[in-house]
């Protein structure tokens, strides 16, 4: 079937390009996006979002989220002692 689309230069630029790097006919191009975003037996489910915990260095009981606090504690315990 032949009929007339208007596209966003970027769409249009994006599939002539992925139709140079596959050697294929802007319209197989075309034809092939659409099929795949068309069709929900092409669609994959993402796999589910696993985190994985690392290993951390500090010792237990040093709170990440107060290392600040103590390397300026630390500093003007420093800085007390050069004036003593």
């Amino acid at each position: 079937m032949r009929t007339t689309l208007t596209l966003d230069e970027d769409i249009a630029a994006s599939l002539k390009e992925q139709a140079r790097l596959l050697g294929r006919s802007f319209k197989h191009v075309v034809n092939d996006t659409l099929r795949r975003g068309m069709s929900p037996s092409v669609r994959e489910d993402p796999a589910p979002y696993r985190v994985v915990p690392n290993r951390s260095a500090l010792i237990p009981g040093v709170d990440p989220l107060r290392l600040n606090q103590l390397s300026d504690q630390l500093e003007a315990e420093d800085f007390a002692g050069r004036e003593g």
